[in-house]
């Protein structure tokens, strides 16, 4: 794996329709082909999902144009407390206003996990997205009763993030994000406030136009049955790789297949 790269000191920060500000990272000079746009998952960040697992420098290499956006509620972004203010469908929108800010007509879009639900929720309604890739996520998305159970682990996870120490989780699938939350000093009421607002609706995803790789780990059961996802995207090919949720970013395979599939004309 190519080693991995440091922040820049400086960074952009933009304003969400609401005000809320969201950090954004950048490398690289543009190239050939458009920026590539990164979305991490829930209580992580741009540095974490993305510089710390390899992925930035891996398109790099490969000659990219760089964007790695904090979700609101994470990393270096604004972090409110209202529940009001969160949800996949703002942060989509605070991506789309990222890409105006920036003045890119044309990108590519990469999301794991909830960035995965947010670049699908960005590529149903933005068709400078020239490729997708979709990871960490699966069958619970189109799936009946899907948005359900996922509604109910968000609300454990936010029980989970509002405890007052992780000896008093009682959800023991949610430990490891609460770990995670404290080993990074996040501000936990911001994150539950996520986790109570979280997207739950269908999306329209036959809508979607850019060519998608669903890319997920094979251990990982929150990206389980891959393929079902895949078939509710038009022409969405399936990339499968070693690993969980937690791990299956850092395989050296998963950044050659992000970038492989978004290198490709």
């Amino acid at each position: 794996m190519t080693a991995s790269v440091s922040l820049p000191a400086a960074h952009l920060r933009v304003p969400g329709a609401d005000g809320v500000g969201v950090a954004v990272h950048r490398w690289g000079e543009p190239g050939h082909l458009p920026p590539v746009y990164l979305q991490h998952g829930f209580v992580a960040d741009t540095r974490l999902n993305w510089v710390g697992t390899g992925t930035v420098a891996v398109l790099l290499a490969a000659g990219r144009e760089v964007v790695g956006v904090d979700a609101r509620g994470h990393g270096r972004s604004d972090k409110p407390h209202d529940p009001a203010a969160y949800g996949e469908l703002r942060m989509a929108d605070d991506l789309r206003r990222v890409a105006d800010a920036l003045g890119h007509d044309s990108y590519d879009l990469a999301g794991y996990s909830m960035g995965a639900t947010v670049a699908m929720l960005v590529a149903v309604a933005d068709r400078r997205v020239r490729r997708l890739v979709v990871a960490g996520a699966g069958a619970a998305f189109v799936e009946r009763g899907g948005a359900e159970r996922h509604a109910v682990l968000m609300a454990e996870l936010a029980d989970a993030l509002e405890a007052p120490d992780v000896a008093d989780v009682r959800t023991p699938a949610t430990v490891p994000f609460r770990r995670m939350a404290d080993a990074l000093a996040a501000d936990r009421r911001a994150l539950a406030a996520h986790a109570r607002a979280v997207h739950t609706r269908s999306a329209d995803l036959a809508a979607i136009t850019a060519p998608t790789l669903v890319l997920a780990g094979d251990a990982d059961p929150l990206a389980a049955r891959p393929g079902t996802l895949a078939a509710a995207i038009p022409g969405a090919r399936v990339a499968v790789v070693p690993g969980d949720h937690a791990t299956a970013l850092r395989a050296p395979a998963f950044a050659a297949a992000l970038a492989g599939f978004l290198g490709e004309p």
